[in-house]
């Protein structure tokens, strides 16, 4: 799908919108618009990638497996980025296990396609060195951020990017996703969420998640937030 829908929806990409428009415009018969269901598994680790992915309005967590077939969350890629850098990294395998965690849309490419894209212009493949940095931020800050910071300071900050990408103040979250991310036990994110709806910053019913003071959840997290967002400001900006 393309056309003027996809003409106006690109900009909800911020790494979309850092290129040209003459870009942009040679890219968009490549692209297509699709939606994206809650815990829809988008990469296998060590399969075969078939399209990258452009975030809209949805989020997407990167997991380590285990030998056990465990899996802990070290990354997340929303509108800011893209998923699928190992092939701009010359692989067309990851290591990582991509699940869907808040559901909506992306554009994506296939990846013979997004290969030519980036032999042909060198303006996207910048962007991307750009991104690849700050994706790299983004995961070195958060090991920083589990031996440093408490469960609480931790679970503000990931809301925080959760309600950057969600692009509303309510969406879907399970204690299981929480828990995940967070590296704890179900009981501990139940009783962090609980203490920050007592103090009025969410509410949290059944899986759906409000953010009701953006202000003071900032305030309760971690600098790791602001650190990562201003690293990708100061590249994008």
């Amino acid at each position: 799908m393309y056309g003027s829908q996809s003409s106006q929806k690109y900009t909800f990409n911020r790494l979309l919108a850092a290129l040209p428009p003459e870009v942009y415009t040679t890219l968009l018969p490549d692209l297509e618009i699709v939606s994206l269901e809650f815990k829809q598994l988008l990469y296998e680790s060590k399969e075969p990638i078939v399209y990258v992915y452009f975030p809209l309005d949805c989020l997407i967590s990167l997991f380590t497996v285990m030998a056990n077939g465990t899996a802990a969350e070290v990354g997340i890629v929303g509108n800011e980025g893209i998923l699928g850098l190992a092939v701009f990294l010359r692989n067309d395998t990851t290591p990582f296990r991509a699940i869907v965690q808040i559901p909506g849309e992306a554009m994506r490419m296939k990846i013979d396609a997004f290969k030519q894209a980036l032999n042909c212009f060198n303006l996207l493949s910048d962007c991307l060195k750009r991104y690849t940095h700050t994706l790299i931020i983004q995961i070195a800050q958060s090991s920083a951020c589990k031996s440093y910071h408490t469960v609480e300071q931790r679970c503000c900050r990931w809301l925080l990017m959760m309600h950057d990408s969600a692009k509303s103040d309510r969406f879907l979250i399970t204690q299981e996703f929480l828990s995940q991310m967070l590296g704890v036990r179900r009981a501990s994110v139940n009783e962090v969420a609980g203490r920050l709806q007592k103090a009025g910053l969410i509410r949290y019913y059944r899986g759906q998640m409000k953010i009701r003071d953006r202000t003071s959840l900032e305030a309760a997290s971690c600098e790791c937030y602001s650190l990562v967002k201003s690293e990708f400001n100061r590249l994008f900006s």
